[in-house]
C-alpha cells in the first residue's frame, strides 16, 4: 500500500496516514475485507514510530473504517453508505467554510459566493 508522509505540511503524521487510508477505502481502492499491513511492518516501510501508526488505526477504528482482530491484524470494515454520506457532507462543510472565511477575508459579499457557487454547479 502506497502511502505518502511529508515532514513539512504541518499535519501529524498518524492524521496523514488515517486520511489516506479513509480516502483509499471511501474511492474503492482498499474494498471491505482486505488486509492492511501489520502496524509493525507499515511502521517500518514509512520509517516511523510504531506508536504513530498505531494511533492512525486505532483512529480508524473509531471512525468505523477498519476492524482489528487479534492475533490477526486489522481489515477494512463493511462500509456503510450512511458513513460515506456524512463523511462526504462533513469535508463539504469543511471545504465551505474555508471557502467562506477566503471571501470574508477578500472582501466578496454572500451573493457573489451564492453566484460563484450557481456556476460551478451548473457546470458539472
Amino acid at each position: 500500500m502506497e502511502l505518502y508522509i511529508s515532514n513539512s505540511s504541518g499535519v501529524p503524521i498518524y492524521a496523514q496516514i488515517t486520511e489516506q487510508i479513509r480516502t483509499k477505502i471511501l474511492t474503492g481502492e482498499l474494498k471491505e475485507g482486505d488486509a492492511l499491513p501489520s502496524i509493525r511492518a507499515l511502521a517500518k516501510e514509512l520509517r516511523i514510530s510504531v506508536i504513530t501508526t498505531k494511533r492512525a488505526y486505532e483512529d480508524l477504528e473509531q471512525a468505523g473504517f477498519v476492524n482489528t482482530v487479534p492475533g490477526k491484524g486489522s481489515f477494512v470494515a463493511v462500509q456503510n453508505p450512511e458513513l460515506h454520506r456524512e463523511e462526504a457532507l462533513r469535508q463539504v462543510e469543511e471545504h465551505l467554510t474555508e471557502a467562506l472565511e477566503a471571501a470574508r477575508l477578500g472582501g466578496i459579499g454572500p451573493e457573489e459566493v451564492r453566484e460563484t457557487l450557481n456556476l460551478l454547479l451548473e457546470g458539472e
